[in-house]
């Protein structure tokens, strides 16, 4: 697998695996922009990374030069753009290379922005996760 594109400084990389259908990546794109997500994300659509699994993300960070690794990734995978909820799969890379939760776009913005200046850890937030596993925000 290629190695994990870099994201844009202070941003969380949306990295796009299932491209069964254009208009719903459109769509989601424009949902996390409505959630004011657009500050806070660099889309990658690369049919490079179809059908990627978490434990090839999980590899190819751990191949990646000590300067390109990355400690977590978005995933816009099958179910998110299938799921009229466009719930975002969280992919731990660092502490717990593996660990995932599912993340709506209403908290993605909160999530990215605390997991790129390290003001939070990524088990902060998969540990306040419901009973599905998707993280709705520490409100709810």
């Amino acid at each position: 697998m290629a190695p994990l594109p870099s994201p844009a400084d202070l941003t969380s990389l949306v990295l796009r695996t299932d491209f069964s259908d254009d208009a719903a990546w459109d769509e989601l794109r424009a949902v996390l922009r409505s959630e004011g997500a657009h500050r806070s994300a660099t889309y990658v659509s690369d049919p490079a990374y179809a059908g990627v699994t978490i434990q090839a993300l999980v590899e190819a960070d751990a191949a990646a030069v000590e300067d390109d690794k990355l400690t977590y990734v978005f995933v816009a995978d099958a179910v998110t753009l299938s799921n009229d909820e466009w719930l975002l799969l969280a992919v731990d890379l660092e502490e717990e290379p593996g660990r995932s939760f599912r993340v709506r776009p209403g908290a993605f913005t909160d999530v990215s922005a605390n997991l790129a200046v390290a003001n939070m850890e990524f088990a902060d937030f998969a540990g306040a996760t419901d009973e599905t596993g998707t993280f709705r925000g520490f409100d709810e």
